[in-house]
């Protein structure tokens, strides 16, 4: 992996915050706080770029686990930020009792519906409280493999740590003296109880980063077995589109013009 000085780093991200939400005329962000590392990186990271009294912090529990909840409370009273709780479970829950005529083949449907509520949450109180962004919390590795929902976590005004590797956000996260059990604690998107992501995916955010990392700077695969690279490749070309703008059919181009 890559040699990064993490102090320079952190203040360079920092300053590209700070610079970001000028060129908007924005002064506050938004960041939904799941209990994880990645949005605690990027609560961290913007509550120094901008100040703490700027920030307002989101728990969004949607038939949640409560410890997620409470390492959420943990990170924002570490932080010193604002912090509210909306819990979208009642909502979710209405969801599937309004369209349960409809027969879901697959569970995943009703698991994105989470991210998607809290999307809805996150955009709908930044824009109540006006000249608000939302910042995203999304790391490489989830980005390139496509392991967010579309239009749910993957929907941000901009996104603070999405160039860095799982591991760089571990590094971060250790450099800026973020608590140990939110550091060590097992990546989860919640979506349902006993879930993870490296079980989910069934593979490691290790092996990934190396995966990636030797696409992105063009290296070998020495060392690495050719299933578990194809494996990444595949899950790299099905995510594409989700890193696309919607395609529209264009007149200009088109036989009729």
């Amino acid at each position: 992996m890559r040699e990064l000085d993490y102090e320079k780093l952190i203040v360079n991200i920092q300053d590209w915050i700070r610079n970001y939400l000028k060129s908007t005329n924005a002064n506050k962000i938004v960041v939904g706080l799941s209990g994880g590392i990645d949005s605690a990186v990027t609560a961290t990271l913007c509550s120094n770029a901008i100040g703490k009294d700027n920030i307002i912090g989101l728990g969004l529990p949607c038939g949640s686990i409560s410890q997620d909840l409470e390492d959420s409370k943990l990170i924002a009273n570490h932080l010193g930020i604002n912090f509210d709780i909306f819990d979208l479970t009642p909502i979710y829950e209405r969801f599937l009792d309004v369209t349960s005529s409809i027969q879901r083949k697959d569970k995943l449907a009703t698991a994105n519906l989470k991210p998607r509520l809290r999307m809805m949450t996150l955009y709908f109180i930044g824009q109540s409280k006006g000249n608000s962004l939302i910042a995203g919390t999304s790391n490489r590795a989830e980005l390139v493999i496509g392991y967010f929902t579309k239009y749910g976590d993957g929907a941000a005004d901009f996104e603070p740590i999405a160039s860095l590797y799982k591991q760089e956000v571990r590094k971060i996260a250790e450099f800026l003296n973020m608590p140990e059990i939110i550091i060590t604690k097992a990546p989860s998107a919640g979506l349902w109880p006993g879930q993870t992501d490296e079980g989910e995916i069934g593979l490691t955010y290790d092996v990934i980063d190396e995966i990636i990392y030797r696409i992105d700077y063009n290296l070998n695969f020495k060392g690495i077995n050719e299933d578990t690279i194809q494996k990444v490749r595949n899950m790299m070309s099905a995510a594409e589109h989700k890193l696309q703008m919607p395609p529209f059919f264009d007149v200009k181009e088109s036989s009729i013009e």
